[in-house]
């Protein structure tokens, strides 16, 4: 008798493990690109999704099949109010640790951005005294960022007011020189999302997927149902035994928290940025959202959350080879009721 065999390739993937609720509802960005800007500029931005509609636009990929023709795409609309830099931190290297924050300053924040809803001990430091230390020590800097608050209340569907905070870097430049400067001449003035990306182009986007609570795995990790002869003894719905012995496997498919994932999703396209609500806006507004009142961005296709759910627009990390010389022409933007 041929003797059976005990070990099998891994089945799924754990590029997505642990499967647990994100930290926090606005992601933090792990990594940031290197960008050949001959000016600084911010790597990122943040948003608030809106909904989605569809658009008519004419193909401009060159190796489309359909290319120079009117093609239906889905797009997604994120509204983007300005943000409000409040301080920069510094960053050196440090030897087998990667690095590691060497100094930051902050400035006094506007008093309608309210920023105490925030931070309730919020106080500014010297920043002066900060940039001459960092001056002493320009040689060692490695990374400068950006720690901006957004202006929720801008926007036409929320109704919080307390500001949402993203440290972002900055990108670009000659040298570190320019990237601090370029960073302290922004302190305390909105910055808008057109400022930072061009219609066309393409970017990264962060974001918290909807939450769904405690699910079984079948819903959770698509696994096969077990015979219905076994429902009457220890159910259908299930898996078989985890282990010879007692104690979890980490491969092996469990009930638990579904949804509320931290997710990145590479290279959506810029379609539009725009200023004038009137252009995007749907009949009686996006369902669970209202009415875009202040700056947005349109991205082609889905986008993950939530209506309402902070979004955090970066600079793509592994940007596609193609180059487009410019966004797509738009014949048609449906504004239908999404009721």
């Amino acid at each position: 008798m041929a003797r059976r065999k005990q070990s099998a390739p891994r089945r799924g993937s754990l590029g997505f493990r642990p499967r647990k609720r994100a930290s926090r509802i606005v992601p933090r960005v792990k990594t940031w690109p290197e960008i050949s800007s001959e000016t600084p500029v911010l790597l990122a931005a943040l948003g608030y999704k809106v909904g989605m509609t569809h658009m008519i636009i004419i193909d401009d990929h060159p190796n489309s099949p359909t290319y120079g023709r009117e093609i239906f795409i889905p797009v997604t609309v994120i509204e983007t109010p300005p943000m409000i830099p409040l301080g920069i931190r510094f960053y050196v290297k440090k030897p087998g640790y990667g690095l590691t924050t060497f100094t930051e300053g902050w400035i006094e924040p506007p008093k309608d951005l309210e920023i105490e809803r925030k931070i309730p001990t919020f106080k500014p430091n010297d920043l002066d005294k900060i940039l001459r230390i960092v001056e002493e020590n320009i040689e060692r800097i490695a990374r400068v960022s950006v720690i901006s608050a957004s202006q929720p209340k801008l926007a036409g569907g929320l109704e919080k007011k307390k500001p949402d905070l993203l440290e972002i870097a900055v990108g670009g430049g000659s040298d570190v020189k320019s990237r601090i400067d370029y960073a302290v001449k922004i302190l305390g003035r909105p910055v808008s999302v057109s400022e930072i990306f061009k219609e066309g182009s393409f970017v990264d986007v962060l974001g918290v997927t909807k939450g769904k609570g405690f699910q079984g795995v079948i819903k959770r990790f698509g696994v096969r149902e077990l015979p219905r002869w076994h429902k009457h003894r220890k159910g259908s719905r299930r898996i078989g035994a985890r282990s010879p012995a007692f104690g979890a496997v980490s491969e092996a498919p469990q009930p638990g928290q579904m949804g509320f994932h931290r997710r990145t999703q590479h290279n959506l396209r810029i379609i539009m940025i725009g200023k004038d609500p009137q252009k995007i806006n749907v009949l009686g507004g996006f369902p669970h959202y209202g009415l875009v009142r202040s700056e947005y961005i349109v991205l082609q296709g889905s986008v993950q959350g939530p209506p309402k759910r902070p979004i955090v627009l970066r600079y793509p990390v592994r940007p596609p080879s193609i180059v487009f010389e410019g966004p797509p022409k738009i014949v048609y933007i449906s504004l239908d009721s999404k009721m």
